[in-house]
């Protein structure tokens, strides 16, 4: 079973989940620009006597705010739905192939609960990238339009995010397997009724979850002391070169913060995406020979 075959069986519920996650996300891309140009309208307005009207930016950004409100909120109702379905599906697949090749029950229901995790892909992670796509992409073109100096320097911190990612994701995606081996035998532990056992089983799954956790952290304080530079020469350029506004400084800092906080969430993008490739491999290894061949 493919993560591919899985999108192409439900292909029209995901379009739509993914849909409603890209509106959702281009709308809240926008907000910042729109509210910056009303901070500076509005400033207008109390500080000059001459008439200035800031009805028109004030409406543009409820409504762009109302959209990804309304969409989000739709969106957190809909997924549910689609999401819970796909799973039964997938777990009624997955006990079939067990079944097919001889596996004993334990090792079924292992499976089954690994399985969980494509839908949590397809359901938390997927989204994920959608925003990191936004976040890091949508951010370095937005801010463009107000000096391309900006953008650039941003786009600095991309390549050497890129090796620090690789380097992390393979280090972390043999401890992914480590736990898959953990948790695939989870129920014959339970079915031995023994409480050192247990002690001991979670005991042995600490290692490489702790693992993980102190690569992630060296990983975070690597990165954060890229964008600590970033940061200060982006409010450098907009503040001393440009001279801008108020609320085009507050429109910058806001896409510098997106695309900041956007970094951040990278590494555990990429830690899930090898946690799914390995449970793949699992699973993959129980298919009929015919279907051996192919890639996430």
């Amino acid at each position: 079973m493919r993560l591919t075959e899985i999108i192409q069986k439900h292909r029209r519920v995901f379009i739509l989940a993914v849909s409603l996650a890209i509106l959702e996300k281009l709308a809240w891309i926008i907000e910042p620009t729109l509210f910056g140009q009303l901070l500076d309208r509005l400033i207008a307005v109390f500080g000059s006597k001459g008439h200035v009207s800031y009805t028109v930016p004030l409406i543009l950004w409820i409504g762009v705010f109302a959209l990804n409100s309304g969409v989000g909120a739709a969106r957190r109702s809909i997924d549910e739905k689609i999401y819970l379905n796909m799973f039964t599906n997938i777990a009624v697949e997955v006990t079939a192939l067990s079944r097919d090749k001889g596996l004993d029950a334990s090792k079924t229901a292992s499976r089954v609960e690994l399985s969980r995790d494509y839908v949590t892909f397809l359901k938390k992670r997927v989204p994920d990238f959608i925003e990191e796509a936004f976040d890091l992409g949508g951010t370095a073109i937005a801010l463009a339009f107000y000096d391309w100096r900006i953008s650039l320097t941003c786009l600095l911190i991309v390549f050497p995010l890129a090796v620090i990612n690789h380097v992390y994701n393979r280090k972390v995606a043999g401890l992914q397997k480590e736990l898959h081996d953990m948790r695939e035998g989870v129920f014959e532990i339970f079915a031995l009724k023994d409480i050192h056992g247990v002690r001991d089983y979670y005991k042995g799954m600490a290692w490489p979850q702790r693992k993980i956790a102190n690569l992630g952290a060296i990983n975070f304080g690597v990165i954060r002391l890229f964008l600590l530079g970033i940061f200060l020469l982006v409010l450098f350029i907009a503040i001393d070169i440009d001279r801008f506004s108020t609320g085009r400084i507050y429109s910058v800092v806001a896409y510098l913060w997106t695309f900041v906080t956007s970094t951040e969430y990278l590494p555990d993008l990429m830690e899930s995406y090898s946690s799914l490739r390995d449970i793949q491999d699992r699973v993959r290894s129980e298919a009929p020979a015919a279907e051996e061949s192919y890639e996430l």
